[in-house]
């Protein structure tokens, strides 16, 4: 395993049997997002990125209480006092976000204690989303007089459809577990003793699967809940014929008719 920690150590990537996984570190705030973590967090996913032997990717909190509570409430006075401040918030962090929605490889969201705010935003831009009993989730913009933007809530009502979404951002209150996996905000709840066994049967169930697959699937998904008019359909059919094209195609055919699991390179 290979550990490497960024944005002043808080956040720390790890990369282990095809697995890459970034860690919110920063506990003591519950894993408040700073302007510098989502920095590090682009930074981690670039890595990942572009190292072919990592097949899928997870994100986690430290500390076993919160995957990622929110924003740095401690940096609004700040950087985002106002419009023209949150503008320029937008842009410090434009990137990070960016990069997690248009990431190529799976990435999984592993969910302990809180998940509220901007924290659930970056779990729903993740593609499968694996939370312990006892998290809780929520998004308490209408409690402190701010409003999120259309790429969030647009995540948000692709999940839970418009009449739960108007429910989570009108409350602005806590929503438990189970009624969040009851909702569609999260793929499974499992007690937190399991969590880490989950995880690893998901990830490993992932990381064996052919990689032009992944990311052919992951692109042909995305463009099924984008605007009709930015589909790429040529990008989405080249994607299509390279996995027919593909050594990894002949490889799961051949372990098919042998019974035997495949082993898929990615080419």
């Amino acid at each position: 395993m290979t550990e490497t920690t960024l944005a002043d150590g808080k956040i720390i990537a790890r990369a282990d049997a095809g697995v890459g996984t970034i860690v919110f570190n920063q506990p003591e705030k519950r894993n408040a997002m700073s302007i510098g973590m989502w920095d590090g967090m682009a930074e981690a996913l670039d890595r990942f990125e572009a190292d072919a032997a990592i097949r899928c990717v997870v994100l986690e909190g430290a500390g076993g209480k919160a995957f990622v509570s929110g924003a740095d409430i401690s940096q609004f006075e700040q950087n985002r006092s106002d419009a023209e401040a949150q503008r320029h918030y937008n842009q410090k962090t434009s990137h990070g976000r960016k990069k997690l929605a248009e990431f190529p490889k799976p990435v999984i969201a592993k969910i302990e204690g809180f998940c509220m705010g901007g924290g659930l935003g970056i779990a729903m831009s993740c593609d499968i989303r694996i939370a312990a009993t006892g998290s809780e989730f929520g998004i308490p913009a209408a409690r402190l007089g701010i409003a999120y933007g259309f790429d969030m809530v647009s995540n948000l009502v692709a999940l839970v459809g418009p009449a739960h979404a108007h429910y989570i951002l009108m409350t602005g209150g806590r929503i438990a577990g189970e009624e969040a996996e009851r909702m569609g905000l999260v793929n499974r709840l499992v007690p937190p003793s399991e969590l880490d066994a989950e995880l690893a049967r998901i990830t490993s169930t992932i990381a064996g699967n052919a990689p032009l697959s992944l990311l052919a699937n992951k692109r042909t998904v995305r463009a099924v809940l984008a605007d009709p008019a930015g589909r790429d359909m040529a990008a989405i059919a080249a994607a299509q014929d390279a996995c027919f094209d593909s050594a990894d195609y002949r490889e799961g055919r051949r372990a098919f008719m042998e019974k035997r699991r495949p082993a898929f390179t990615g080419a």
